[in-house]
């Protein structure tokens, strides 16, 4: 088959897009078109006469999948305009052209296995209306069990609920078994491996009870789904997948697709061993590494032209790289050979490196280059707060990435659970949180209200029975109406439940936050978005696996100038690029960290991270190395300790930099500032015979 605009793609991209139906691994280096080679993918299997209600599309969120279709729409109309493809020897009208895209199943693993367990999960035992939990009402319900089983009374620490989810989600998405998780990941639980097993069968039932998932069940339950007895019936519905990012997958989302795709028969995986920065949420770089002997017949085909940096800091990238240990090897080139040489900054401590960091962005911004196409890299989110200080004095304003998530704001996660109890009575998590809204109302009366509800088979009636809380009548009374009214969903809309929702929770809202108004702006735009949904089941559990970024009331006050600087982490700033980039903290200790370099992995993985901040440059590129750092941020006794540059950074790689010295960007001489005045000329009797003084001291 032949790509639809073949002729705007490299020999590699049009090999990759043009391939036939066995398993195919694409190696997509950092800027080399990896979105436009997979959009151009689909669209030649579209044309050649594959159905798109049998195409399987995984992304790793839903607004990638959105955008790759989109892109295959664009590219299959501009075909169709120019009349140069049929589909089954036909010619394809405009409206199904149009309409080819809306029937791919595309989403992310987690999405797309809620939607087919909802249709299937009967087959395995799951009940299709249960609700998905987020991480923060996991947690929760993780305390609930770890308090019930009971933590040992020793002289030691027993895990609390945040890190026993964490031991938990490792256990499960890893495949691998407790004992091997607490050894590797958590070694000062060690003791409690009994303790922990206990607190994790509780969990495991309580979730049974209350007819919930959280994201790592999702996996769980898809892989059974396909393992079961409609497995075959399901993999037999999709003719292709395509996968997005694999080098982010994990254990479970990588045994998936052997069950989709047993021969490996229509498979494409596509993604950068070189960008796998994602342990921490277990995914693992020897899924992509080892495709090739999953499957034995895989074509292999690496795209190393980059679109977006120039050569001299492509050659940059390569050094830090090519040290690797394991890997797909790729040498990244660029048409674009002109351009300064990356910039490894010595500074003297962290007040120089933000001060010359802010010098360089002002600098670059009276060369034109607004402050929104310059982003700071960092690999911790602490490591920006002098930074973030010396910004808001100047008056330079900035975002920051990857701090609270929308969906975890207090308000988004209230409404919500007047939802989530509306579509599920046994969502306890949900049910206390609503209810704990209500004056007067604690949690000992929250429980009996939720076991009432429970032995009423879910009919909120029941509540009815109950008498208002004193200083909460009218409150009562609308929640009762509320719930009524949210029982019957075919007779409301979407949209209107959740207006029903904020003419109740509002009020409430106002009592409890000094400043509601921005986050009243959130829950309408809840309310417009949630049209676009066909159903609340969908709408909870799209809005939970894939959350939107936004929040009004993170955002502050509308500003007539809309620039701002990019603060990020290294890992929220995957995927994105900018003009000019600033590396900060580019020392041993911090790149890599010293918490990983415990494994030979570790380190690998910290090479990796590092690799992904400098390919974010499209033009200029400055890595900065403090070499002296105080023993703790409020440290008031000045000691202090030596650092060297990242070891990343040494050796060859350390030849595609320009090396300096923030002195001298500063205009500074050898770090110190100028001289205004003589300290005498050499030859001068001194005026105070010092060591004479000492010797007096003695004598």
């Amino acid at each position: 088959m032949e790509a639809l605009g073949a002729h705007t793609l490299n020999e590699q991209q049009r090999a990759a897009a043009e391939h036939g139906d066995g398993p195919l691994l694409v190696i997509a280096g950092a800027g080399t078109g990896k979105t436009m080679v997979l959009a151009h993918r689909v669209a030649a299997l579209v044309s050649a006469g594959a159905d798109p209600a049998r195409m399987l599309l995984l992304t790793f969120t839903r607004k990638a999948a959105e955008e790759m279709l989109r892109r295959v729409d664009g590219l299959l109309r501009q075909e169709e305009a120019q009349g140069a493809w049929a589909v089954a020897g036909a010619e394809v009208e405009s409206q199904a052209v149009g309409g080819a895209t809306t029937r791919v199943w595309g989403g992310t693993f987690h999405s797309v296995a809620a939607r087919l367990l909802r249709r299937e999960g009967r087959s395995i035992g799951l009940a299709p209306e249960f609700s998905i939990l987020d991480r923060g009402d996991a947690e929760d319900l993780m305390g609930i069990a770890r308090s019930e089983v009971g933590p040992p009374t020793r002289n030691k620490r027993f895990p609390l609920k945040g890190t026993c989810l964490d031991i938990y989600s490792r256990c499960v998405n890893s495949g691998d078994p407790l004992a091997r998780i607490v050894h590797t990941h958590f070694p000062w639980c060690g003791d409690f491996e009994g303790e922990l097993r206990q607190v994790f069968l509780r969990y495991t039932q309580l979730k049974e009870a209350q007819a919930v998932l959280d994201y790592d069940d999702l996996l769980l339950c898809f892989r059974s789904l396909l393992r079961g007895p409609r497995g075959p019936a399901i993999a037999e519905r999709f003719t292709h997948v395509l996968v997005d990012e694999y080098q982010d997958t994990n254990h479970l989302q990588a045994a998936v697709l052997p069950l989709l795709c047993p021969s490996g028969k229509g498979l494409t995986v596509v993604g950068d061993d070189c960008q796998a920065i994602y342990s921490f949420r277990s995914a693992t770089v020897r899924n992509i590494l080892d495709f090739p002997h999953e499957f034995a017949r895989a074509t292999v085909v690496r795209l190393e032209q980059n679109f977006r940096s120039t050569q001299p800091l492509l050659a940059a990238t390569n050094g830090v790289i090519a040290a690797s240990r394991e890997w797909f090897p790729k040498h990244l080139w660029s048409e674009r050979r002109g351009g300064d040489l990356p910039m490894l900054v010595t500074c003297e401590d962290e007040n120089e490196q933000t001060d010359v960091v802010v010098e360089r962005i002002l600098a670059h911004r009276e060369e034109g280059v607004l402050l929104r196409r310059q982003a700071v890299l960092f690999r911790a989110a602490h490591h920006s707060l002098a930074l973030e200080l010396e910004l808001g004095r100047r008056g330079i304003p900035f975002r920051k990435f990857g701090g609270l998530r929308f969906i975890e704001t207090a308000h988004v996660k209230d409404l919500l659970a007047f939802l989530r109890l509306a579509e599920n009575p046994r969502d306890l998590a949900a049910g206390h949180r609503v209810l704990g809204l209500v004056p007067g109302i604690g949690r000992s009366r929250s429980g009996d209200l939720l076991k009432t509800l429970a032995h009423n088979s879910g009919r909120f009636e029941a509540w009815a029975e109950y008498p208002a809380p004193a200083n909460a009548a009218e409150t009562w009374s609308a929640l009762l109406e509320l719930f009524a009214q949210l029982q019957n969903e075919r007779a409301v809309t979407l949209p209107a439940q959740i207006s029903l929702i904020r003419t109740v929770y509002e009020p409430l809202l106002e009592l409890a936050h000094d400043h509601p108004a921005p986050r009243i702006a959130d829950l309408r735009q809840l309310e417009l978005v949630s049209g676009n949904y066909p159903d609340r089941a969908t709408f909870l559990a799209e809005v939970t696996l894939d959350p939107p970024s936004w929040s009004g009331d993170l955002a502050g006050a509308p500003h007539l100038d809309d620039d701002y600087l990019v603060l990020s982490t290294i890992h929220s700033a995957k995927g994105l690029e900018w003009h000019t980039v600033y590396v900060i903290h580019a020392a041993d200790g911090n790149i890599p960290s010293d918490l990983a370099t415990g494994s030979p992995e570790g380190i690998e993985e910290e090479r990796r991270l590092l690799y992904v901040a400098l390919t974010r440059a499209r033009n200029r590129l400055y890595v900065c190395v403090p070499l002296r750092y105080q023993r703790s941020p409020r440290n008031h006794l000045g000691t202090y300790g030596l650092a060297q540059p990242s070891r990343f950074l040494q050796g060859p790689a350390a030849s595609a930099f320009d090396r300096t010295t923030a002195g001298c960007l500063l205009g500074k001489t050898a770090g110190y500032p100028e001289q205004t005045e003589p300290c005498g000329r050499l030859g001068d009797p001194p005026t105070i015979d010092v060591r004479k003084e000492l010797r007096a001291m003695w004598s």
